[in-house]
């Protein structure tokens, strides 16, 4: 008798479907993980300039500034002003929003921080000192 050795053409089809669907789920994941990690930096980034606005500013200053980037808030690390896409908050593209209200000068009362969040909504903090 004759033995033959290697694979079937079906076992090697098995494998092969295996490895695709493998690939697919993997890549799904990796996605899925990736935007995650990027809505938590978008949500730290805003904490940051939140609380530096709340606890640092408004306490010396009794008021918000018009804008804010890392002269107005210098107890920010600078990288914090800058979306996912290395966007500055203030320029158009920018995933970063800050909306001073009711402004009279550089001196305002409020103010709205938003960012535009990939898996959720808009995630917004409001001055507690209105």
């Amino acid at each position: 008798m004759k033995s033959t050795r290697g694979f079937t053409i079906i076992e090697l089809m098995i494998v092969i479907v295996l490895f695709a669907v493998a690939s697919v789920v993997f890549f799904m994941q990796k996605n899925s993980v990736e935007v995650v990690a990027r809505d938590e930096a978008r949500k730290t980034s805003i904490n940051a300039i939140y609380y530096s606005l709340e606890e640092v500013y408004f306490k010396a200053n009794e008021s918000y500034p018009r804008t804010v980037n890392a002269e107005t808030l210098p107890s920010v690390d600078p990288e914090l002003f800058k979306d996912p896409n290395d966007v500055k908050i203030g320029e158009s593209a920018s995933d970063f929003r800050y909306e001073p209200l009711d402004c009279n000068g550089d001196v305002c009362q409020s103010y709205s921080l938003r960012t535009t969040l990939e898996n959720e909504d808009d995630f917004i903090k409001t001055s507690r000192n209105k």
